[in-house]
């Protein structure tokens, strides 16, 4: 019977939906946690939450969907959101309150924290969650980081990150193809064992020990492409886990290793497809408060 676990850590939010009158869950670690158990694999959070009714709304659809949260911080003050639109299925986002109470209160895990999270096969967290000197703490669970850059970084920020990042995600579209091979070289350099590269609808690149592979997109009718990218991530990283028999991420050859990359592509791809054609990151919608 499969026992293992996953933990996203960091950033929750609501997308407000303008036009719509209707807002979401989301946040990068949020749904990494919500996919991991839309892929059937349990899943925990840990996360900052204030005390207003969006935290409220944002922990009921956790317990909904049965992602664990015991060690979630709460804080006095607003918990996070963003505004976004539509245009043709592709979300644009209107403006933020830059995470709410997240930014103002650190992490400051614990002894406890870190004990809790050893049992977990890996963590994922993401530039959005206020974590980067917290980092070096996480690597002492000694479970694999992975870290999901967006489209926002610079060499200083990736070396940074990816001396602690085992895996890292760069959102890639908006770059050359000479551009986005240099940046996930860099990251890999700076200490990422696994680096990948998404470029939307023309699919994602991965770089594992300077081999690339390439894996083209699911197409489909697209909704809204709100989580696209962390739906992506979410698949493959379980994948991976999945595909190892000890659920250890870097198990196996170097061969098998690229064997299981291609394969957990290939899952993300049609994951991400899936989300593709829901609002929202991952549905469960109401009216704005």
């Amino acid at each position: 019977m499969e026992q293992y676990k996953v933990i996203g850590i960091g950033d929750n939010v609501v997308d407000k939906y303008v036009h719509q009158g209707m807002m979401y869950p989301g946040g990068n670690a949020l749904n990494f946690s919500a996919y991991a158990r839309m892929c059937e694999m349990e899943a925990s959070y840990l996360g900052k939450f204030g005390n207003d009714q969006v935290a409220q709304y944002i922990q009921r659809v956790m317990d909904e969907l049965e992602i664990e949260h015991s060690h979630c911080r709460m804080f006095e003050g607003e918990n996070g959101y963003a505004r976004v639109t539509l245009e043709n299925g592709d979300r644009v986002f209107l403006g933020s309150n830059k995470g709410g109470i997240a930014k103002e209160n650190s992490w400051y895990f614990t002894e406890d924290d870190l004990n809790y999270i050893k049992q977990f096969s890996v963590i994922h967290t993401s530039l959005n969650s206020y974590i980067e000197g917290d980092l070096a703490v996480l690597k002492k669970s000694n479970v694999p980081i992975s870290f999901d850059f967006s489209v926002r970084w610079n060499d200083e920020y990736l070396e940074e990150v990816c001396r602690y990042a085992d895996i890292s995600f760069l959102s890639c579209s908006h770059l050359t193809e000479s551009e986005r091979e240099r940046e996930m070289r860099k990251a890999q350099k700076f200490g990422s064992k696994m680096v990948i590269g998404t470029v939307g609808e023309n699919g994602s690149f991965a770089l594992y020990k300077d081999q690339w592979m390439y894996q083209p997109a699911v197409l489909t009718e697209t909704v809204d492409t709100m989580g696209a990218g962390d739906s992506y991530l979410t698949a493959f990283l379980v994948g991976m886990i999945r595909s190892s028999e000890d659920g250890e991420i870097f198990s196996g050859s170097d061969e098998e290793m690229l064997l299981k990359i291609k394969a957990s592509m290939e899952q993300g791809a049609a994951f991400a497809a899936k989300i593709c054609r829901v609002n929202g990151a991952f549905g469960l919608g109401t009216s704005i408060i």
